[in-house]
């Protein structure tokens, strides 16, 4: 297996995995939603996931905001174009 075949394979592998599940674990509360502060050992709400215990995975986020970024764009183009009966 070739190094770009490899790489290919584990970048589609990780967009499917971003497709199908789009929320991973929290490494931070360990999916909790929870955890202990540091001196007092207090239990606090996680603060990366907001008490979920999930977070948005890199892949996904970035699919997002260009999945934003063409529909900004098409709706712009849409806009600016006039229709068929006026001019």
């Amino acid at each position: 297996m070739t190094p770009l075949l490899a790489t290919t394979a584990l970048i589609t592998g990780y967009a499917l995995l971003c497709w199908a599940l789009p929320f991973g674990r929290c490494w931070r509360c360990k999916k909790t939603g929870s955890h202990p502060r540091l001196i007092t050992r207090r239990l606090t709400t996680c603060r990366r996931c907001k008490g979920s215990g999930l977070r948005l995975r890199h892949g996904r986020a970035a699919f997002n905001y260009l999945a934003r970024i063409h529909a900004d764009a098409t709706a712009r183009r849409r806009a600016n174009q006039p229709t068929a009966g006026t001019r």
